[in-house]
């Protein structure tokens, strides 16, 4: 053991602690090179600096243990990006998070005309669909997309399911009828929605987001005392639009993610057992794919309303391409290939249909939902993607342009 370090030595080295090198050996991350068999004490090779000094490093930047294994795990180049990716998401998330400190530091300050909240709409393009699996006979799958709305819920197989999704979603588009109706300026049609939104509307949409999940949680708690084992279940994740950027409510397995540049970034954190083992280091990603209590929820909308949902405002930028899907799509289509059909040629709509055939041929084993939005500059870009989608068949579902 003389080529070797002591555990004390190599942590002085790599300038981290003896109880992170413990934690990270204990997470696989990084091993010793050897273990004593009396004492159990712990020594390093040299040659293991330079992943012990990745390590810190990523840990510095706030990167969860579950991803730095991903990042260990790669090629060099691979790595590169990854990280590269991992900066993109936390710069785009900490800019979100700075302009809600700033909207709620000018409202209790009493200042709330020092900052101005944009109140102009992007232009979207939005396509939605929803289908059984070959192996169902019901499909419990709700994906909808209109003018303030994008959302995907995945209801408990059996009686009742389907009309939880349903509820779940519908609270949600009540949520944009009510701010219509209480915020609708001069020139509005009462009941519609409004060309311009009120100042404080970002701010105060994640209160209304979590009141309309709460509606949400009290329907279903009436479909399920209508069925016979007296409980009911289902997924939501929906983006509602506000001036130049969404509220995210998200709760259960379905997914939210972002396709920026060439990468695409998860919005959302899976509410199973199995991702909690990941986040704890227990599982790879990789193991918990295949792992047979992938569906076991810890989170949901069940009626009881004793779980409560992510909300989360985010940033909407010209050239975003978004997807919301059920669990019959991502648990089949890894995120490579979605990224692959996300930048690849045409419109939401002709885009929805290839992730649907994607998850057909993948066997579709579970009911798949899923929406594509994209935010473009100008109206003159919406009207390019119009045109560019009247090729593709048409889909089931919403489709169109909002503002």
């Amino acid at each position: 053991m003389r080529e070797l370090l002591t555990i004390g030595a190599f942590a002085r080295a790599a300038r981290l602690s003896p109880k992170a090198l413990r934690l990270y050996d204990e997470l696989g991350l990084l091993r010793p090179a050897a273990v004593d068999g009396e004492s159990g004490y712990r020594y390093y090779h040299p040659g293991q600096l330079e992943q012990a000094r990745l390590i810190a490093s990523l840990r510095r930047l706030g990167m969860p243990l579950a991803r730095v294994r991903q990042v260990c795990d790669l090629p060099t180049p691979d790595a590169a990006e990854a990280v590269a990716a991992y900066w993109r998401q936390v710069t785009a998330d900490t800019a979100a998070r700075g302009r809600l400190a700033a909207l709620l530091v000018g409202h209790l300050s009493g200042r709330d005309g020092a900052v101005e909240a944009s109140t102009t709409m992007p232009e979207i393009r939005y396509a939605a669909r929803s289908e059984p699996g070959p192996a169902r006979t019901s499909n419990e799958d709700v994906a909808y997309a209109g003018e303030r709305l994008l959302a995907v819920a995945d209801g408990m197989r059996g009686p009742g399911g389907d009309r939880a999704a349903a509820a779940a979603v519908e609270a949600v588009r009540r949520l944009w009828s009510r701010s219509a109706r209480d915020g609708a300026p001069p020139g509005d049609v009462p009941g519609d929605p409004p060309k311009t939104l009120p100042e404080d509307l970002p701010e105060d949409l994640l209160g209304a987001l979590a009141d309309a999940v709460r509606d949400a949680a009290r329907a279903i708690r009436d479909i399920a005392a209508s069925t016979p084992s007296g409980e009911t279940v289902t997924t939501l994740t929906a983006l509602v639009w506000a001036g130049s950027g969404f509220a995210l409510a998200h709760i259960g397995d379905s997914r939210a993610y972002l396709f920026r540049d060439g990468g695409l970034f998860r919005l959302t954190e899976d509410h199973t057992y199995v991702q909690s083992l990941v986040g704890e280091g227990r599982l790879t990603p990789e193991e918990a794919a295949s792992d047979p209590r992938r569906p076991l929820l810890v989170r949901a909308l069940t009626g009881t309303g004793a779980s409560l949902p992510d909300l989360s405002l985010h940033e909407a930028v010209p050239g975003d391409r978004y997807l919301l899907c059920s669990d019959g799509l991502s648990a089949v289509v890894p995120d490579r290939v979605l990224r692959e059909t996300l930048a690849g040629p045409g419109g939401p709509r002709k885009v929805v249909d290839e992730l649907i055939d994607l998850a057909y041929a993948a066997g579709a084993p579970d009911n798949v939902a899923c929406v594509v939005a994209d935010v473009t500059a100008t109206v003159a870009d919406a009207v390019t993607d119009a045109l560019t989608d009247a090729d593709a068949p048409e889909a089931a579902g919403d489709g169109g342009t909002a503002r």
